[in-house]
């Protein structure tokens, strides 16, 4: 509703002289209605987010029967599926259309009232042509309608989002909407400065390009930004993100250059019109970053004779995540800044103790990767470092009488622990489990190897039999079976280091908790020291009329209390969590102290174990399975489905 309001009169002259007469103090200064109005709402609705989904977690539904499919599931089905946008739903086209239509009308509403205020005789009387007059109104009026962009651009790429995860999106899924958020925010913003820099250049004020205001807008600071943004605008379309991805990933880090002299370019005061977004992405950014420094162990690893490998890691068992989850790696032995996402084929309620991810042999990271564990010298350990795991806020399995999975090669594992969770509910759960159909293209028979990973290495005690699954597996470049595929995959487990410690989630069991409780206490010491601030050191040099005490001072004053507020609370309450996670780890491992001397091979750290490619996880499903040789699925074809339902059990 304020975005709506915004360019109209009713706001300006009206609601905002009666909101400040109100809120104007001391304390706050003019910033305050800024902050109450833009950054209080978004910040309460985050933290309320937290504690709802924290009291969601608490209610068991493992009870809950089949969900049924709701009136709006029709507008979750694509709109479009070829184009510049990707595949978009109904939903997707919806909210982009009314987003669309903000920006076009706060655009219009905005020229409106301005441009019926530029008359041939103001226009004389500030030394320019009407046109000229126009050309600077709507430069103004761009950077306006940016920012309304600029506020949305960063809730689609915080990864640990509860406002995301209350709407039932993920991180994951939202990316498209960072990329339609970020062009838009570029595309007005240049065209911002471009009509800036035209409109000096015709009336002999290129000196301002160069001008630093000490109050109001500083010209060189948005400079400074837009070109930040201009670097990171052209690094990210697909001929070069595609071809030089780390230039890419690495420009993007000039967000940080763009956000601090955005800020330093427009003032604090109006930033907080934006800078919810980014505030919430800065604390999801550090906990990432506390993570990522832990080292986790590596409990074992699987060679497969595809020139893949299965990474087992050690799990805190109260860790949950959903099918579909992705978590991010880092290997300091063969890069120390490169990091690379896996779907995690695991699956929390089969593997309790466990989390795995497949990494395929294709790119320089993954080859040097495999080199180092498929090598005939035995590792005692990998140093490896982590982030997440990140995943789906919901699944919806339940919903359909039968799930067709198609994937090629390594395109497979996001299937895996979806399989393995409907294995779970089909021994667990008294509800009717979907039929599935998994339509797998390999190029080589060797790679039917990836088919193994549908049960843990150690196999499983659930009955697989209750699950109805098919298995349509088709090699494209072999008309038979070929001698590698009976090579041998193998196994090495790795000793333990008293520094490792198992995956848990960033903070702990009650994460949701602890992050509303970071974001709303943040908040309030950075409002008691701005406030402290402003009342004993600013207040008595400026007394509140923005003419005395430097813009840029207090920005910068401003984002250092704000930043240094959420350093200080994310990283109490990190180092709690972790204290309290090291301990239950240390008692859960003296618990379980007996267990490793009865366990397969205790002797063997590390060791090297043979097992045939017809172990136990392919010989359970082989009846199901049928391989086609020397062809591929026709996807396009009706006859081709129907074909395959037939072999779908009934």
């Amino acid at each position: 509703m304020i975005w709506i309001m915004m360019p109209t009169n009713i706001f300006w002259l009206q609601w905002l002289p009666d909101i400040h007469a109100k809120t104007d103090t001391s304390y706050f200064g003019q910033q305050g209605v800024n902050i109450l109005i833009y950054s209080f709402p978004v910040l309460l609705v985050a933290a309320l987010g937290c504690l709802y989904l924290h009291l969601e977690k608490c209610i068991d539904h493992s009870k809950d029967e089949t969900p049924k499919e709701s009136s709006f599931s029709s507008w979750r089905r694509p709109a479009l599926v070829k184009g510049p946008l990707g595949i978009v739903s109904w939903i997707e086209l919806s909210f982009l259309a009314m987003f669309l239509a903000l920006l076009v009308w706060s655009f219009s509403a905005y020229v409106h009232g301005m441009f019926k205020n530029i008359t041939r005789q103001s226009a004389v009387n500030m030394g320019e042509f009407v046109w000229e007059a126009k050309l600077e109104s709507a430069a103004l009026l761009l950077g306006l309608v940016g920012n309304i962009s600029l506020a949305f651009l960063f809730f689609p790429v915080t990864r640990g989002s509860s406002i995301l995860r209350v709407i039932g999106l993920s991180s994951e899924s939202t990316i498209k909407y960072h990329i339609w958020l970020g062009h838009i925010v570029l595309t007005l913003f240049t065209s911002h400065g471009l009509c800036y820099i035209i409109f000096w250049a015709c009336t002999n004020q290129t000196s301002e390009m160069w001008a630093w205001n000490k109050f109001g807008v500083s010209n060189v600071a948005g400079e400074v930004a837009l070109l930040s943004g201009l670097v990171i605008w052209i690094t990210s379309f697909p001929r070069i993100r595609r071809k030089f991805f780390e230039l890419f990933y690495y420009t993007h880090h000039l967000y940080i250059v763009f956000v601090v002299f955005f800020v330093l370019h427009v003032g604090f005061s109006y930033s907080c019109i934006s800078l919810p977004g980014f505030y919430i992405f800065l604390i999801d950014r550090y906990l990432r970053f506390l993570q990522s420094q832990q080292r986790i162990r590596l409990v074992s690893t699987r060679v497969l004779p595809c020139q893949a490998v299965e990474l087992n890691f050690s799990k805190d068992p109260g860790l949950r995540y959903n099918p579909g989850s992705i978590m991010f790696i880092n290997v300091k032995s063969i890069s120390q800044i490169q990091w690379h996402p896996f779907t995690v084929t695991s699956n929390s309620n089969i593997d309790p103790d466990k989390i795995s991810v497949v990494v395929k042999s294709e790119g320089n990271w993954s080859q040097n990767l495999y080199k180092k564990l498929a090598s005939s010298t035995p590792m005692d350990r990998l140093e490896v470092s982590i982030e997440g795991p990140y995943g789906p806020p919901s699944t919806s399995y339940l919903r359909h009488d039968e799930l067709v999975m198609i994937s090629g090669g390594s395109g497979i594992t996001p299937f895996v622990s979806i399989i393995r969770e409907l294995i779970f509910i089909a021994n667990t759960r008294s509800c009717k489990t979907p039929r599935i159909l998994l339509v797998s293209a390999f190029k080589k028979t060797e790679d039917l190897a990836m088919l193994e990973l549908l049960l843990p290495v150690s196999g499983t005690s659930y009955d697989i039999s209750r699950l109805q699954l098919q298995i349509q597996a088709y090699v494209t470049r072999e008309k038979g079976a070929s001698p590698d595929s009976q090579k041998l995959d193998r196994s090495t487990w790795f000793k333990p280091s008293t520094l490792d410690r198992p995956v848990s989630a960033v903070l702990g069991l009650n994460t949701w908790l602890w992050l509303g409780v970071i974001i709303a206490s943040t908040f309030v010491i950075f409002l008691i020291l701005i406030g402290i601030l402003t009342e004993y050191y600013i207040y008595p040099i400026d007394h509140n009329t923005n003419m005395i005490y430097p813009y840029y001072a207090k920005s910068m004053i401003n984002m250092s209390l704000l930043c240094m507020s959420m350093v200080i609370i994310a990283t109490l309450a990190f180092f709690w969590n972790k204290k309290r996670n090291s301990k239950e780890s240390r008692q859960i491992q003296n618990a379980d102290a007996p267990i490793p001397t009865a366990s397969p091979r205790p002797e063997l750290w590390p060791s090297d174990v043979d097992r045939e490619l017809e172990g136990l996880p392919h010989y359970s499903f082989s009846q199901v399975t049928t391989v086609h040789h020397g062809e591929r699925p026709n996807l396009k074809s009706k006859v081709f489905f129907f074909s395959l339902l037939r072999y779908a059990p009934v």
